[in-house]
């Protein structure tokens, strides 16, 4: 499955972000950390669209999660290959070339580098945030049981009914959705076989699936918040994945 156009189209948002870059097992990551007192055993793997940490919404929206109380990390997934901020414009990257060389093993690779580091330093449990591009890696992490928990928006990359139907047998990580209504990666027939497979309470760990009337691909991440209905959604998928994070993890 390839990346649709609404995976490169969006607005920026303003904004300074407040965290840090660094290197976690040599991997480069941008770090949001609480300002008060928060668990040092746990940390919100940030798992990003094709954008990467080059995006600022990116930054600044695992910022507002750190504002909730959670360490936020955000890897680089593409080793310096994120796409170029210009593709906000243009939609027009080479979008099928690109992904051949980011394939699933190597990125979910990339996260599990950055978790061991992350271990060596006491941290013992992890929820996974993906985005897009970024479901993919939450979902292959959460077949191992290496997350405890996975929120994903508008995901991308995912086999249906396939890696649904591996989630529920194999993972024990609760599940957060955030779906809408215009999203060619998980339509409408998608978000339909979710509930089937995993909801009703099937899935014994936990499944949620919020729906965004009048929001496209991407919302949650760079929707323009210039439209009620896109704002809304945006604000109510981060509400709703920081409540799903505090019962959760």
């Amino acid at each position: 499955m390839s990346l649709c156009t609404h995976c490169v189209a969006g607005v920026r948002h303003e904004g300074t972000p407040e965290g840090q870059f660094t290197k976690i097992g040599g991997v480069e990551s941008y770090v949001a950390t609480p300002s008060g007192d928060y668990p040092k055993d746990k940390v919100v793997l940030f798992l990003s669209d094709v954008f990467g940490i080059k995006l600022q919404n990116n930054l600044l929206l695992a910022d507002d999660y750190a504002r909730n109380g959670f360490k936020v990390v955000l890897p680089d997934l593409f080793e310096g290959d994120a796409l170029p901020e210009d593709a906000l414009n243009t939609g027009t990257f080479d979008l099928p070339s690109w992904l051949g060389k980011h394939g699933a093993e190597r990125v979910a690779g990339i996260v599990r580098t950055v978790q061991d580091a992350l271990k060596a330093e006491g941290v013992t449990k992890f929820a996974a945030v993906g985005f897009c591009f970024g479901a993919r890696p939450a979902f292959d992490l959460a077949f191992t049981n290496e997350v405890a928990v996975v929120a994903v928006a508008h995901p991308s990359l995912l086999q249906i009914p396939a890696d649904l139907e591996k989630y529920a047998s194999q993972s024990k990580a609760p599940l957060l959705i955030n779906s809408c209504e215009t999203d060619s990666q998980f339509p409408p027939e998608a978000q339909a076989k979710a509930d089937e497979i995993l909801g009703g309470g099937k899935f014994a760990p936990g499944y949620t699936r919020t729906y965004w009337d009048g929001c496209t691909h991407g919302f949650a991440v760079r929707g323009d918040i210039s439209n009620p209905k896109i704002k809304a959604g945006k604000e109510g998928a981060f509400k709703a994945t920081v409540e799903f994070l505090i019962k959760n993890l």
